[in-house]
């Protein structure tokens, strides 16, 4: 599952910026020159930058297109030019930048283009006849109405004006044709980085211990490659000895000199879930900024040495385990185009056959060591009064490895000296690596163990917050973050590959060679040979099954007879036959990927403690039958359901908090109940194109805050009890059949986002 997967599946957020820069000038004297030029240098270095399209028709239409793209940019550059002033596009895009530099904060960075900034301020100079043509203009209209609203128009321009001249800027004079490509780096460099988050830059570590240093030698061998050579390097170590940070730091040091990028993580778990496929697949999306069917290895390495030989490229390749990997992604350096760098980190040597330097991770000497972990056991870089000793005996006990420093500094944050010296006690200073790291383990709560081994197991690159209410788990896993043992990046979890090492040890460590003893299972020949058996698999949890890829496409549902504890259940492309009795009356979370059932059967409803059904790509016509009640389901997710026609009786689901029915395009009708549901906060129902309208209870709901509408083509009403919707902060309603806004939706106090297009 995709992070994207995952955030998307809980929740409906708004998308704040779809533009880093909105570029405003006029196209007539500098499209062809200083702003093209600009636009071209922030796509190289990886800005969004929106540029409206040569000779574009002007319409209503456009305007709006205009208006949302300055709205959704982080920062807008006026290109003031001798005919800025002639174009009342121009200048109403002025008035609207200014509006959202006031209103929404967003700043403005002025270019003063041949122009002199006193006659943009006072429109006068050589924005003087502009002026004296629109004043015309309004003399000339005869409309009374008409007159007065170009004059509050040109009184507008006029104030927008003046603030935007006011502004610090850069003013390049018609002699200062030379210093265009300077005053373009300029904007680059110092003001458009200060302003604008590096986005695309990767998350390092919290504390980078000397990180510049240590990557000095490669960058300076990537850099001395020369602009027409592929360079290609590898990065070796052992497991936690910091090569995924050490490339991450190589990468934001130099990914704005290419516009062609990919930083491609963990290929050895990548792999395993997804298969090769699947990366050359994220290669070449990221690369060509589009999708391309690829159906075998094969094809897609020819694909991509077609695309890529002409192309100036940097990927780095994550955690490689295996000579294919890198035969479907980088087999050889003429595969990509000069000036093109590939770094690759493994811990196995020989795998760097073919790169032009292999550079080994070094462990931190003392200093160094003992400056990482006090960061992470006193929030400084030096022990507190009174520790300095006995930090030094850990730091020598973690023999300069960063991810045990880490751990074991955060697992003694804010611990009196007394409960050191008994942890200490306990540390074995033979002990192996993994012995090391389930330290913070065993000091966790029985909860937390639990919630740390699902997360290792099931949940990696899933959305924070949905895998909170799942788990229940909201503070366990900040506690999991707190100890170094959860990382959380864009608010997508993930965990170190030694940490989930270590949580593997701890499921088989009771009986290594007996998977049906073990408390959660995802490698499918294990899983396969403990549901043939049918025998021992009363400790199971957890259980994923992917028949994807294999030959086999069922199971008996008397196989999980004996799984009286299983709570969590994912099951992609497996039919189950027989009753579903023998389902374990403990299951919480289900996630049954294209499941063959046309309805689910009354026998499934003995789990009434299940909190989550998630049967996207699902065949089912009709949810359920008869008057079966899942009093404790909150998350309900039937997306992509294309034979869906009507949503469940809501009135046996009371609990009810998300409910995404996206893409379901046969759904036409909303059980009336859904208005009582007291907890529910989120209604997905984009692209459900068969879908007219909502009952008119649903609009006098107290707790619903996101209501996504958009591409529903037959939907034709808001409802006029919409004010009543108290809680409602988002709602998208983009190409429907809604032609009338209610005026009630002015009562809406906490409406943050409400975007309407027609068809």
């Amino acid at each position: 599952m995709t992070a994207h997967e995952a955030s998307s599946s809980s929740s409906s957020e708004s998308k704040l910026w779809n533009y880093d820069v909105f570029l405003s000038f006029s196209g007539e004297d500098t499209r062809h020159g200083f702003t093209g030029n600009l636009h071209a240098t922030l796509k190289d270095r990886g800005f969004q930058a929106y540029m409206d399209e040569d000779d574009l028709e002007r319409g209503e239409d456009i305007k709006e297109q205009l208006f949302r793209a300055i709205e959704e940019s982080r920062i807008s550059i006026i290109v003031f030019s001798k005919m800025y002033a002639d174009s009342s596009w121009c200048l109403n895009e002025l008035v609207k930048i200014m509006e959202c530099k006031s209103k929404l904060g967003r700043h403005v960075l002025p270019i003063f283009y041949h122009v002199d900034p006193s006659h943009v301020r006072k429109q006068d100079g050589d924005l003087a006849e502009a002026f004296q043509k629109h004043e015309k203009d309004i003399c000339e209209e005869q409309d009374d109405k008409k007159r007065e609203a170009k004059q509050k128009q040109a009184n507008q321009w006029r104030e927008a004006l003046t603030r935007a001249g006011n502004l610090s800027g850069h003013h390049l004079r018609i002699t200062d044709n030379r210093r265009e490509a300077e005053v373009i780096r300029k904007i680059i460099e110092e003001i458009i980085m200060k302003w604008l988050p590096r986005t695309n830059e990767l998350n390092v570590a919290e504390h980078p211990i000397e990180i510049k240093s240590r990557i000095l030698r490669i960058i300076n061998h990537l850099s001395g490659g020369g602009s027409n050579k592929v360079v290609m390097v590898g990065i070796w170590g052992m497991g936690g000895w910091g090569k995924t940070t050490a490339a991450k730091a190589i990468y934001n040091q130099i990914h704005g000199e290419f516009q062609s990028k990919i930083f491609l993580d963990d290929i050895r778990d990548a792999t395993s879930k997804h298969g090769l496929v699947y990366l050359q697949k994220k290669l070449v999306s990221a690369i060509l900024k589009s999708k391309r069917q690829i159906r075998s290895v094969g094809e897609g390495i020819e694909l991509i040495k077609q695309e890529f030989q002409h192309r100036r490229v940097l990927l780095i390749m994550d955690n490689v385990d295996k000579g294919d990997q890198l035969n479907a992604i980088a087999g050889n350096q003429d595969w990509f185009g000069p000036g093109s760098r590939i770094i690759i980190t493994t811990r196995d040597k020989h795998l760097l056959k073919k790169v032009d330097e292999i550079y080994e991770v070094q462990k931190l000497n003392d200093g160094e060591a003992l400056k990482l972990f006090s960061w992470h056991a006193f929030g400084n870089n030096w022990p507190d009064e009174g520790y300095l000793q006995i930090s030094e005996k850990f730091v020598s006990y973690c023999k300069g490895l960063p991810l045990a420093l880490k751990t074991l500094g955060s697992l003694l944050l804010k611990r009196p000296i007394e409960e050191w010296e008994s942890q200490l006690e306990t540390l074995d200073p033979d002990g192996e690596i993994i012995e090391q790291l389930k330290i913070s383990f065993q000091g966790l709560t029985e909860k937390q163990k639990a919630i740390f081994l699902d997360i290792s197991c099931f949940f990696i690159g899933w959305n924070k917050e949905y895998v909170a209410k799942v788990l229940d788990g909201i503070i366990d896993i900040s506690i999991l973050c707190e100890r170094c043992l959860v990382t959380i990046e864009r608010n997508v979890l993930n965990m170190h590959d030694l940490i989930r090492e270590m949580a593997g040890v701890i499921i088989s460590e009771k009986s290594p060679s007996h998977p049906r003893k073990w408390s959660r299972l995802r490698n499918l020949q294990e899983v396969t040979d403990v549901l043939t058996n049918k025998s021992e698999s009363e400790e199971i949890v957890a259980l994923i099954i992917d028949l994807q890829s294999s030959n086999n496409d069922s199971f008996s549902t008397v196989a999980f007879a004996n799984m009286k504890k299983l709570k969590f259940l994912q099951l992609y492309h497996v039919k189950l036959d027989g009753e579903y009795k023998y389902l374990s009356k403990e299951l919480k979370w289900l996630r049954w990927y294209r499941c063959h059932l046309k309805s689910i059967p009354d026998d499934f409803f003995r789990q009434d403690k299940l909190v989550c059904i998630d049967m996207r790509f699902s065949q089912l016509v009709q949810v359920w039958k008869g008057s079966q009640s899942l009093r404790r389901l909150k998350i309900m997710n039937l997306s992509h359901s294309y034979s869906l026609i009507e949503s469940p009786d809501f009135s046996k689901v009371p609990d009810l908090k998300e409910l995404i029915l996206e893409n379901c395009a046969s759904l036409s009708e909303i059980h009336p109940f859904i208005g009582q549901l007291k907890n529910l906060s989120l209604v997905n129902l984009r692209n459900c194109y068969s879908l007219s309208s909502l009952p008119s209870d649903f609009y006098k709901s107290k707790s619903v805050r996101t209501l996504c509408l958009n591409n529903c083509p037959k939907f034709g009403e808001l409802h006029e009890d919409l004010g009543e919707m108290e809680s409602l902060e988002i709602l998208e309603a983009e190409d429907t059949a809604i032609r009338h806004i209610p005026t009630s939706i002015a009562r809406l106090k906490k409406l943050t986002r409400f975007s309407v297009r027609f068809v």
